[in-house]
C-alpha cells in the first residue's frame, strides 16, 4: 500500500499541495510535498506519524504559515501535516487560571475566549489575528507586551506531543509549581517541529488587563531614545509596552499624512492601577533624556499599527514585485540604539530601504528590508544586508533571533552563535527524539 492510500485509512488528505509549500520567510527554498494531511484529532496525527515512520517519509508540521524563518517550508516528497483543523479550546479553568487547547487555535480567538471569564492570555504576536497557538509554541513567539508580561514560553505549563514514531507523550503539569524531573515541556517550546508534533497545550492565564494609557516621545537621535529606555527601566517602571521606531520608519508614516516627527520615537504604555502617574513619570524621564516632543495619548500603540500601511505605500512606488522582509535580532537593551544606528549604515552600503521597529524593553529589534524580489541584484543586496544585520547583532552580544526562530533562514548563523558543545548536545537531542531524521528535516541545524 502506498503513502497516500495508507494515510487515507486514518486521516483526511489533500492532494493539491500548492497552498502549503512555505511560510512567510524570503530567501528560503521550498520543496514539493507528496500530500497534505489534515488531521482533526490526536489519533489522526498519530496515524500520520506512524505511517510516515513506517515508510520512511519526512513530515513537515504546519500551522497558519505566518512564520518568518522558513521552519514550515515543505521538503520534496514530504507529508505536510497541517494542524489548523485541530482548533478546539478544550477547557477554561478560572479557578486555576489555565486553559487547554489544540494547536490550531488562533491566538486572538483564545484571548477572546478567556476574556469572557475575566482572564487574559497576554502573549500578543503582531500576527495574533491569524497565527496559531501551536505555531507560537513551536517558534517561541514573543509580542508587544513581553516587556511586562513575558513571552509564549512563560505561559506553557504542559504539552501533549506526538513523537516521530507516533507515540504520544505528555509533559508538564496543571499546578503552578512543579520541578519533578527534567523540564521536557520547554524542550519542545521553540523546537520548530523538529522534535515532535504538539497536539495539545496547557497554558497559564492572568487576570484581565484594564485599559492602558501611553505616550509618544520623539528624539533627535537614537542614542537619546536608548538613554530614555535605560532610564525608564532603571527607575523601576514596568510599562505594558515599550516600543521603539526608527526615524526612517517614522518618515514613512509621516509621508502617509500623519503629523508625526520624522525622528526616533519611543512608545511607552502603562496598564497599571496608577497609570496616569506612571505615564507622567516616564514622560519626565524622556524629556530628561533629550526628547524633542512628548505627547501623552490613550492610543499610543496605534502608531505602531500604521507601519504596515507605510510599508505598502513605499512598495507601491517601487515597481517590480516588491516585498518587505521583517527580520528579528535581539541585543542587550543598552546596545539597541547602537544597532539601529548601524542599520542606517547597512542600508546605505547596500542601497536599500531599511527601517526598524522593536521591543525596546527587551532589546528585540525588527529591521524591515524592502526590495524587489524580481530583481536579482536587489535580492543579492537584500541577502547581503541580512547577513550584515545578523553579524551586527552578534558583535553587540546579542542573538540571531529573539522570537521568530531559526528555521531554514538562520541555520548557518546558529553555528556562529552557539558554543560548539551546546550545538553538539542539541544535535544529539534531535537524534534521540527523531532517530530517523524524519521530523522537519533540514530545519534549525545545517547538517
Amino acid at each position: 500500500m502506498d503513502l497516500i492510500e495508507s494515510l487515507r485509512e486514518g486521516c483526511p488528505v489533500l492532494l493539491d499541495t500548492g497552498g502549503h509549500l512555505r511560510d512567510s520567510a524570503p530567501f528560503c527554498p521550498a520543496g514539493v510535498p507528496a500530500v497534505v494531511a489534515l488531521p482533526t484529532s490526536v489519533d489522526e496525527v498519530r496515524h500520520v506519524m506512524r505511517t510516515a515512520h513506517r515508510l520512511g517519509v519526512p513530515v513537515v508540521p504546519q500551522g497558519a504559515r505566518t512564520g518568518l524563518a522558513g521552519a514550515a517550508n515543505a521538503v520534496d516528497g514530504c507529508v505536510v501535516l497541517s494542524l489548523t483543523g485541530m482548533d478546539r479550546i478544550l477547557e477554561i479553568d478560572p479557578a486555576n487560571r489555565l486553559v487547554r487547547c489544540e494547536p490550531g487555535v488562533v491566538t486572538a480567538t483564545l484571548a477572546s475566549a478567556v476574556s469572557q471569564h475575566g482572564l487574559c492570555y497576554p502573549p500578543d504576536p503582531v500576527s495574533r489575528d491569524t497565527c496559531t497557538i501551536g505555531g507560537n509554541i513551536a517558534t517561541g513567539a514573543g509580542g508587544i507586551c513581553c516587556v511586562k508580561y513575558g513571552v509564549t514560553a512563560d505561559y506553557v505549563l504542559g504539552l501533549s506531543v506526538v513523537l516521530s514514531d507516533g507515540r504520544l507523550m505528555r509533559t508538564g503539569r496543571r499546578a503552578v509549581k512543579g520541578v519533578a524531573g527534567l523540564d521536557l515541556t520547554h524542550l519542545f517550546v521553540g523546537s520548530e517541529g523538529t522534535l515532535g508534533v504538539i497536539v495539545e497545550a496547557t497554558l497559564a492565564l492572568r487576570p484581565a488587563r484594564g485599559p492602558a494609557s501611553g505616550l509618544l516621545a520623539a528624539f533627535a537621535s537614537t542614542r537619546d531614545a536608548g538613554a530614555a529606555v535605560a532610564a525608564v527601566i532603571a527607575a523601576g517602571h514596568t510599562p505594558s509596552a515599550l516600543e521603539l521606531i526608527d526615524r526612517t520608519t517614522m518618515q514613512a508614516i509621516r509621508d502617509l499624512g500623519h503629523p508625526v516627527e520624522p525622528a526616533a520615537t519611543l512608545i511607552a504604555e502603562s496598564d497599571g492601577p496608577d497609570q496616569a502617574a506612571d505615564v507622567a513619570a516616564m514622560a519626565a524621564l524622556c524629556r530628561a533624556a533629550g526628547a524633542v516632543r512628548v505627547e501623552v495619548r490613550q492610543d499610543a500603540l496605534g502608531l505602531r499599527r500604521l507601519i504596515a500601511a507605510a510599508m505598502l505605500a513605499i512598495m507601491a512606488g517601487m515597481g517590480g514585485r516588491p516585498t518587505a522582509f521583517i527580520e528579528d535580532v535581539a541585543v542587550p537593551r543598552s546596545h539597541l540604539a547602537t544597532l539601529i544606528d548601524q542599520l542606517e549604515i547597512i542600508a546605505l552600503d547596500h542601497g536599500l530601504w531599511i527601517g526598524a521597529t522593536g521591543h525596546a524593553g527587551d532589546g528585540n529589534l525588527h529591521p524591515i528590508v524592502l526590495f524587489d524580489q524580481d530583481d536579482p541584484d536587489a535580492v543579492r543586496r537584500a541577502e547581503a544586508a541580512y547577513d550584515a544585520i545578523m553579524a551586527a547583532g552578534l558583535r553587540l552580544g546579542g542573538t540571531i533571533t529573539g522570537e521568530h526562530g531559526v528555521g531554514l533562514l538562520k541555520r548557518a548563523w546558529l553555528r556562529k552563535e552557539l558554543d560548539p558543545e551546546s550545538l553538539r548536545l542539541q544535535r544529539e537531542i534531535k537524534r534521540l527524539c527523531d532517530p530517523a531524521g524524519l521530523l522537519n528535516p533540514g530545519k534549525v541545524f545545517d547538517d
